[in-house]
């Protein structure tokens, strides 16, 4: 009996995509998720220490050798030891979904323990913190392993307008594990390429503007960046409190989402989560396969149109949504999108001279107290700190008054309100909308230490589509939604304030009938080979 077309057509689907696939050697560890993860684990046939060493021995393969991604800035050195506790209370144990899983955090996230946090500067390398972040504390609870920390833009890029994503003092430059020469985007870079290499189960990102949607989009995997308070920024290098928080970073939606849960909760040594505990959930409980299904969303057509791939594959998420069962609005209008940029970076040079300042101030073993002692470090240590580009935004936050100054209190006011009620709420109530969509940005860009980023949140001309959330402190989500010229391409989801389930929702909803995620193949560029040693 023939096999009908019906019955070939995923054979004929799984053979062609057998190139692709067939330079990745298996690697289950390497790409299980949370949950395959724990079930191994309750059968007895891993360990938590045996997970640790393979992800160990990975990163020395792949990020410190072969592809050298230099995505891992440093590995915990009690991880083993940490591991084997951590077996060896296993059974006695009420275990959550984090129990014994490695994770990631961007070197701007203290830890309590001989690791150090730097921010990628060599001017807090003296010593580490005294005590772990508030979100760290939460990990360790849970009895989530901390493998190490992750390489990122130094400063988590505000330091200069011409600086290369991925770029750090400390930690080099970080590769994009799909194509070498090309960005990782930051400012989380090193989190972004290390889960998409299979370095690591999950990481923790951080985001002002941009820094978790853009390096979770270039490297192919899922982001979310929560609402603003909804996750403890106690213990994290700032830039400004008004847009910091940190968000998981992780292959699927359902792993982003079981560590979003352990994250978030109110901190009483950050004032901005006071109403976190009410609203902070088990985000798995929304992984619905027809999360789609009746959503209303509108698409952002502003923020679209500046990079063809990008609009290709938004156009195909489109049709995706609609089959299953998505009221699409298209196109809608988010107000005041070109009138975010001015105040926004008044906020934000303001608030990172004090913020800084305060968060010198809890690391006093530390030879540098102030912005004006970083800026002075930086000009004695100019070849080994700033080889390329030089720390303008330094220098401009340093001329900023206090936080009491009428220019600040005004540009923020005037920020929050165009970007929140007069904008991403008036586009959803005016339309009735339950989600808001963007490409998240175009495929990944070619680093470039000389002329810097070539790609600019909340630009028009060149993409990007972080900015409204941000500056509004509400949630986005990226997903991985196709790939152009080996390079995957995501699309964004954002909306209101605390509508994390409604994101979460319908983003896996989209995973699970797009399967748009395939494994990095370490190539040396566009259309090139793998790199010698690559897995």
């Amino acid at each position: 009996m023939k096999p009908s077309p019906a019955r070939l057509a995923p054979l004929i689907a799984l053979l062609l995509a057998a190139p692709a696939m067939a330079a990745q050697p298996a690697q289950p560890l390497a790409w299980a998720s949370i949950d395959h993860l724990q079930q191994q684990m309750d059968a007895g046939s891993l360990d938590s220490r045996t997970l640790a060493r393979q992800f160990l021995d990975r990163i020395a393969q792949i990020d410190q050798a072969g592809p050298t991604l230099r995505s891992v800035i440093e590995t915990n050195p009690d991880a083993l030891k940490l591991a084997a506790a951590l077996d060896a209370g296993r059974a006695k144990t009420k275990r959550g979904p984090l129990y014994g899983v490695p994770v990631l955090l961007k070197d701007n996230i203290d830890t309590g323990d001989r690791m150090l946090t730097t921010a990628g500067s060599l001017a807090l390398t003296d010593a580490p913190a005294s005590r772990d972040a508030g979100l760290v504390e939460r990990l360790r609870k849970a009895g989530a392993l901390v493998l190490g920390k992750t390489n990122l833009s130094e400063w988590a890029n505000f330091r200069s307008n011409h600086a290369s994503s991925g770029w750090s003092g400390r930690g080099g430059q970080t590769k994009n594990p799909y194509v070498l020469d090309r960005n990782p985007c930051g400012s989380s870079a090193g989190s972004g390429a290390a889960v998409a290499a299979g370095l690591v189960t999950v990481a923790i990102g951080t985001e002002t503007d941009g820094s978790i949607i853009c390096p979770a989009a270039s490297n192919g995997i899922v982001g979310i960046k929560p609402t603003l308070g909804l996750v403890s920024r106690s213990g994290i290098v700032p830039i400004a409190h008004s847009q910091d928080t940190a968000g998981p970073m992780a292959r699927s939606v359902a792993d982003a989402a079981a560590l979003l849960s352990v994250i978030a909760g109110s901190d009483p040594r950050d004032p901005a989560t006071a109403e976190a505990d009410g609203h902070a959930t088990d985000y798995t409980r929304f992984l619905d396969p027809n999360g789609l299904k009746g959503k209303r969303i509108g698409v952002v057509r502003q923020l679209a149109g500046a990079e063809p791939n990008a609009d290709r594959v938004l156009e195909q998420a489109i049709a995706l949504m609609k089959a299953q069962g998505a009221i699409i609005v298209d196109p809608v209008t988010v107000p005041h999108l070109a009138d975010l940029g001015g105040p926004e970076m008044t906020v934000l040079l303001y608030e990172f001279k004090h913020d800084i300042n305060a968060y010198l101030a809890t690391r006093p073993n530390l030879q540098v107290k102030t912005l004006a002692d970083l800026i002075a470090f930086d000009k004695a240590h100019a070849e080994q700190e700033m080889p390329w580009f030089d720390q303008e935004l330094f220098e401009q936050a340093q001329g900023k008054g206090p936080l009491t100054d009428k220019k600040y209190i005004d540009a923020l006011a005037k920020a929050k309100r165009l970007a929140g009620p007069e904008g991403i709420d008036a586009a959803l109530a005016k339309n009735h909308l339950d989600a808001l969509l963007a490409p998240s940005w175009g495929p990944a860009f070619v680093t470039d230490p000389v002329l810097g980023d070539h790609i600019v949140s909340g630009d028009p001309t060149v993409g990007g589509a972080s900015q409204p959330a941000a500056v509004a402190g509400y949630p986005s989500v990226t997903v991985p939604a196709g790939f152009a010229h080996g390079l995957p391409v995501g699309i964004v989801l954002f909306g209101a304030r605390w509508s994390e389930p409604t994101l979460i929702s319908i983003a896996y909803g989209f995973e699970q009938h797009a399967r748009a995620w395939q494994p990095p193949r370490f190539l040396e560029t566009v259309g090139g080979k793998p790199v010698t040693g690559s897995p």
